[in-house]
């Protein structure tokens, strides 16, 4: 039996996530967090109370915008995209993150 770990997210983290998940293209909420999921192998798991206000709150940046539409499963979702402002961020975000993850491994990595 596998153990599943859970990770509470940062807040910037879980932005940086949502922003390079709808760089693949327009999805609603539900489909971003399982996207995550699977990708990070079912480590990181993004519930709904951490979701949907860090998708206003990027929609509200102007990093993403949002417009009703019908999920796969013939039901009204809200689908969202990343801006062109977005796609900026995504770029600044990710290189602020190369930084702080090299300089964290050198320091569990000093002797």
């Amino acid at each position: 039996m596998s153990r599943q770990i859970r990770l509470d997210l940062l807040q910037g983290t879980l932005d940086l996530l949502i922003l390079r998940t709808l760089q693949a293209g327009r999805m609603h909420g539900w489909a971003v967090s399982e996207r995550i999921q699977q990708i990070s192998q079912e480590v990181l798991r993004v519930n709904q109370g951490s979701l949907y206000p860090a998708l206003h709150r990027l929609e509200h940046q102007g990093w993403i915008a949002a417009e009703w539409g019908v999920s796969e499963l013939g039901r009204r979702a809200r689908f969202y995209r990343l801006t062109a402002a977005g796609r900026k961020q995504l770029e600044l975000e990710s290189q602020n993150w190369d930084k702080l993850t090299a300089a964290i491994d050198r320091v569990l990595r000093m002797a």
